[in-house]
């Protein structure tokens, strides 16, 4: 299903919105957010953030209005999304020539109304590489 451009503008904004409140819950928790949108050939990491001695990489789910169905937005985070933020976060920590720094995966939902965020979630440690790949060759040595 393609969307048009008005709809996919919508949706890119509900992303953003989402992505200023999961920094938002991540400062207030006393995180340092080092990035957003980390970019690079391997995928796209939404928020890279510092807890303490830990490097957070952190998927941001958003939607907009009322759950109908009783799903959560991280219900749609698939082994293949995963997947790819973990390939990501590995060129990061390449990046910055830290192989075996101790990293953290975490998910924050966020359902957003029609005057603003109407709940956030944050899931400290969400996955972790090894389930991850539990079916195949582990491609990052944490």
């Amino acid at each position: 299903m393609k969307l048009t451009s008005a709809a996919k503008a919508a949706h890119l904004r509900v992303g953003r919105t989402g992505e200023m409140c999961a920094a938002k819950v991540l400062r207030a928790e006393k995180c340092v957010v080092l990035t957003k949108n980390y970019r690079c050939p391997a995928g796209e990491i939404d928020i890279v953030a510092r807890d303490g001695e830990t490097l957070v990489f952190v998927e941001v789910k958003t939607r907009r209005g009322r759950l109908i169905s009783g799903a959560s937005p991280g219900d749609n985070l698939s082994s293949n999304q995963k997947k790819r933020i973990i390939r990501a976060s590995s060129y990061y920590l390449s990046e910055i020539d830290s192989p075996s720094c101790r990293c953290r995966y975490d998910l924050i939902e966020v359902i957003v109304g029609r005057f603003g965020p109407r709940s956030i979630k944050h899931w400290r440690g969400c996955f972790t590489p090894s389930e991850s790949f539990r079916h195949e060759k582990p491609l990052i040595d944490f």
